[in-house]
């Protein structure tokens, strides 16, 4: 909660690169809808710095900040506390600084991803695949974990990589089947009521006119199945664009990076934003 004292509220982002982050666009517009005075500041962070920038955070009477790559899992040896969630996933995207100087982890990326999921859009025990195993690939996993999904088939560059993570993520999260691939060995999409990209292919910037799969796997798709971009910028990755041609329900990612922020924001301040102005701030600037 935002204490009686603090006459203006301070938030950030602490990340690197953050040149195409729209957390400042959209939280700004958070603190507009409640009616708050205050300002969400990005730190382009190098890692050999991130120590440097938590005592900042805390010197400066930040209510807290937002983590994003590379410093997810990292910036879990600097805190004082996390929740039970963020704890099993070992990633933290949310920091709350308490009045007495505490810092608390949290990861909103789970809500985030849940929530924007078209609510008459069933999972249960359904059987999806995962393209990338990422710091965000963790909070989808435990996602659809929440959500009773039977089964994940997870395709990735390195399987060797992957394994460790996996075999601690069965442990914590016994109710879901967890299989791994090598990318190579995706040869249909027939099976899967869902499709999730959770690489950076796609992404402006990076590869924004490559898709992380090919047309003829499109075409093997469930026409009642949702190919779930979390990229949103571009709003319309390659792999939108091309599932839309095939008529292949989407999602892109401006909704999950949406509803993350705004449960960000109430654990930093305990007040509920307008979500849909935080949205419609989000792609003003992106026009």
């Amino acid at each position: 909660m935002i204490q009686n004292n603090v006459k203006k509220v301070k938030l950030g982002l602490i990340g690197h690169p953050l040149g195409h982050s729209l957390s400042g666009i959209i939280h700004n517009a958070a603190m507009k809808s409640v009616g708050i005075e205050g300002e969400y500041l990005l730190f382009d962070t190098e890692p050999e710095f991130l120590i440097d920038q938590v005592k900042y955070f805390k010197s400066q009477n930040f209510l807290g900040f937002n983590v994003t790559i590379p410093f997810k899992v990292p910036i879990t040896l600097f805190l004082d506390d996390v929740d039970n969630l963020a704890n099993l996933i070992s990633s933290v995207n949310t920091v709350k600084i308490t009045p007495d100087r505490r810092l608390i982890g949290y990861n909103t990326d789970v809500y985030g991803f849940k929530n924007a999921i078209p609510s008459n859009f069933d999972l249960k025990q359904k059987k999806v695949a995962l393209i990338g195993l990422g710091g965000a690939s963790r909070a989808i996993l435990a996602a659809f974990s929440q959500i009773d999904v039977e089964c994940v088939d997870v395709y990735v560059r390195n399987v060797i990589n992957a394994n460790e993570f996996l075999s601690n993520f069965r442990i914590n999260f016994s109710n879901l089947k967890v299989n791994l691939f090598q990318m190579q060995n995706l040869k249909t999409l027939e099976p899967y009521k869902m499709l999730v990209n959770a690489t950076p292919v796609g992404m402006r910037g990076h590869s924004m006119d490559l898709s992380p799969i090919g047309d003829y796997l499109l075409k093997s798709f469930n026409q009642d199945g949702i190919i779930y971009d979390i990229i949103y910028n571009p709003i319309k990755t390659k792999l939108i664009r091309d599932s839309i041609n095939f008529g292949i329900r989407t999602i892109n990612g401006l909704d999950m990076l949406v509803f993350q922020a705004a449960k960000a924001f109430e654990i930093w301040t305990g007040l509920s934003p307008d979500v849909k102005l935080m949205k419609i701030a989000a792609l003003e600037h992106m026009l």
